[in-house]
């Protein structure tokens, strides 16, 4: 599954160049795959993402578990650029799964300040699961305010602008199978 720039062309006008090709992302989510189902072997996890974002990485996540897993999805939304630097988000889908005593694993397409991710998981531990994992695909510690235990990592992304595979801009370019870099042009004031 090697894409390039020219197999999308009108989603790849404003692509710079390829970070990530898709065959880098495919193996390395099927290694996360395997840890996965080697871990938690009779544990029977759930996998909670956050919409939209993790939506690909979850799919693909999914097909490469060999165990059996149950699947939950919470979206949020933030108040405000400021309430989002400072980690307040508004849960605008709940969970329907009950985690008590239910090994958990959230599933994150991208970190980068930790705020957001910080507030979920102090807000999942509160409902009680077994266990509270983070797997994360792309990781951008630059930016880190708050130290986040990672349990399974897929890359470290540079401190650069990027969509693809999950990854938007105004709800553009997710369905990308590679990471790009974004030309400065594409971004609209």
């Amino acid at each position: 599954m090697n894409s390039n720039l020219s197999d999308y062309p009108e989603l790849t006008a404003n692509i710079k160049e390829i970070v990530l090709p898709a065959d880098a992302i495919q193996k390395r989510v099927s290694e996360l795959g395997t840890a996965i189902s080697h871990d938690y072997a009779g544990k029977n996890p759930l996998l909670v993402g956050v919409l939209k974002g993790v939506l690909f990485f979850m799919a693909d996540l999914l097909r490469s578990v060999k165990i059996p897993v149950a699947v939950d999805f919470i979206a949020i939304s933030s108040y405000s650029p400021e309430s989002r630097n400072q980690g307040i988000v508004h849960l605008a889908k709940d969970l329907e799964t009950p985690l008590v005593n239910r090994h958990v694993l959230f599933v994150e397409d991208v970190i980068d300040t930790g705020l957001t991710l910080n507030y979920l998981l102090r807000n999942l531990r509160a409902r009680q699961p077994a266990s509270l994992e983070v797997c994360v695909l792309f990781n951008k510690p630059e930016h880190r305010l708050i130290d986040i235990p990672l349990k399974y990592k897929g890359f470290d992304l540079p401190d650069r602008f990027v969509v693809g595979y999950g990854l938007d801009y105004q709800e553009n370019y997710r369905n990308l199978p590679f990471v790009g870099l974004l030309r400065p042009q594409a971004f609209i004031e």
